[in-house]
């Protein structure tokens, strides 16, 4: 594992759209890096995230795109649990939520699955953090490839992102 912290500057070797998004906004954070392998996908990428950056699955959340009526919403929740789509689409004020198709979270995104960062999307989209974040000092999302995580304060993260928070997540 490779931990780095970052107060802005250039991330060098770990820069992505979504660490230039966080230096652009003078957020601090922290990079973690591991080496993604195929072995842990049946558990998925972000359970592999927390196993090999030795962190609590509640802490380590995972991108997912949903599509609410003419819209897509982006619902970042703790890699431990699913994404309760019913309480998304309550969330965002729409009757019903459905997964977006992956190869549209990719094009719409800019990363490819299990790589998707909430942060410095293509598109920017309207995003739900569960609630359960803001039990932390930090959490991880992805930092925008397979194997590269950043570390955050919630807080920060909801203001960088204009994201609302509610609770979202099912366990």
């Amino acid at each position: 594992m490779t931990k780095r912290k970052h107060g802005g500057g250039t991330s060098g070797s770990g820069s992505t759209p979504a660490t230039v998004e966080l230096e652009r906004a003078g957020v601090p954070f922290r990079t973690y890096e591991y080496e993604h392998s195929d072995d842990h996908m049946d558990d998925g990428y972000g359970v592999e995230a927390a196993m090999k950056l030795g962190f609590d699955e509640h802490q380590v959340f995972k991108t997912l795109m949903a599509d609410v009526g003419d819209e897509r919403v982006v619902g970042v929740v703790p890699v431990s649990g699913h994404m309760d789509l019913k309480a998304l689409a309550h969330a965002v004020g729409t009757k019903k939520a459905r997964m977006a198709d992956p190869k549209v979270a990719m094009r719409e995104s800019g990363y490819v699955v299990g790589g998707i960062s909430p942060l410095g999307q293509r598109t920017r989209h309207r995003t739900v953090l569960d609630a359960s974040a803001m039990a932390y000092g930090e959490i991880l999302v992805s930092g925008g490839k397979r194997g590269f995580s950043v570390g955050v304060a919630p807080a920060d993260l909801v203001a960088v992102l204009g994201a609302q928070v509610a609770d979202i997540g099912t366990w």
